[in-house]
C-alpha cells in the first residue's frame, strides 16, 4: 500500500521558528521577483538577500523567536553528547521533560545501573569563580542556594511521579552540571544535590556504578523504570 507522506518533516514543522523561516523566505521571495522584474535577477538577489538579513537581525533583538521553555542551551546540549556515550554502560537519558501541572523543566532525567538521577544543565559566566563557603556554593558574590533548592524540587518530583508510575518507591538523586568557570573538585554536595563540571559527567556516574556495588539495577529495572520516567514526564509539546 502506498504511505503517504508529509510535505515538512515533522520535527521541523514543530520547532518554534517554522513559521519565521517559512514568512522570511515568502517575503524573500517576493522581494526578488518584484526587483528582478524592474532592474533584472542581479539586483533581485541582492535585494532578497539584503532583506533576510535584516529581518534576521531584526528579529534577533525584538523577538523571542524560541520560547524560553523550550530553547536548548549550549549547556544542555553538551550534556547530552556525554550522556550518549554512557549508553554502552547501561545509562539511558530523557531530555527536556516537563514535570505536570507546572511551568518547570527537567534537563535530564538518566536511569542507569546507579539508580535514576535529574541533571540540571549550567553555563555561568566563566570569569566569576565558584566558592564553597560555609556549606553553600556561590558564583562570585551570589549564592547559588536558590539552584539548589530547584534542583531538589525537581529531583522529588520526578521521584513521586515515577514512583505513582511502577507503584514502588523510587529513589532519585538531584544534580547540577556546570559549565563555564573551573571547578576545583570532582564531585561536591550542596543541599544533597550533586555539583560537577561538564567533563567530569562519565566520571560522576562511573562512580555512582561503583558506589551501588551489588545494590545496582539489572537490565530489566532499567527499562521498567525508564519507561515510567518517559510516561510520568512528559517531553515538551
Amino acid at each position: 500500500p502506498l504511505v503517504s507522506r508529509p510535505l515538512v518533516n515533522p520535527r521541523l514543522r514543530a520547532d518554534p521558528r517554522f513559521r519565521v523561516w517559512v514568512v522570511r523566505t515568502i517575503v524573500a521571495l517576493a522581494v526578488f521577483v518584484g526587483f528582478s522584474i524592474g532592474l533584472g535577477w542581479r539586483y533581485g538577489v541582492t535585494a532578497a538577500a539584503i532583506y533576510a538579513a535584516a529581518d534576521a537581525i531584526y528579529r534577533s533583538k525584538t523577538t523571542a523567536v524560541v520560547p524560553a521553555a523550550v530553547r536548548v542551551t549550549s549547556a544542555q546540549r553538551y550534556t547530552r553528547r556525554r550522556l550518549k556515550v554512557l549508553q554502552p554502560a547501561g545509562y539511558m537519558a530523557l531530555h527536556a521533560r516537563a514535570i505536570p501541572g507546572t511551568k518547570h523543566v527537567i534537563d535530564h532525567v538518566v536511569v542507569g545501573p546507579a539508580g535514576v538521577f535529574t541533571l540540571d544543565s549550567q553555563r555561568l559566566d566563566k570569569r566569576l569563580p565558584l566558592r564553597a563557603i560555609g556549606g553553600m556554593l556561590y558564583h562570585g558574590r551570589s549564592s547559588m542556594e536558590d539552584r539548589m533548592d530547584h534542583a531538589q524540587m525537581e529531583g522529588r518530583q520526578a521521584a513521586k511521579l515515577i514512583a505513582a508510575e511502577v507503584g514502588q518507591r523510587v529513589r532519585v538523586r538531584p544534580a547540577i552540571v556546570m559549565y563555564g568557570p573551573n571547578i576545583p573538585w570532582v564531585i561536591m554536595k550542596f543541599k544533597g544535590v550533586d555539583v560537577f563540571d561538564g567533563s567530569r559527567v562519565g566520571t560522576y556516574f562511573r562512580r555512582q556504578s561503583k558506589a551501588t556495588g551489588s545494590h545496582r539495577l539489572t537490565t530489566g529495572q532499567i527499562a521498567m523504570v525508564f519507561a515510567a520516567a518517559a510516561r510520568a514526564l512528559p517531553p515538551l509539546s
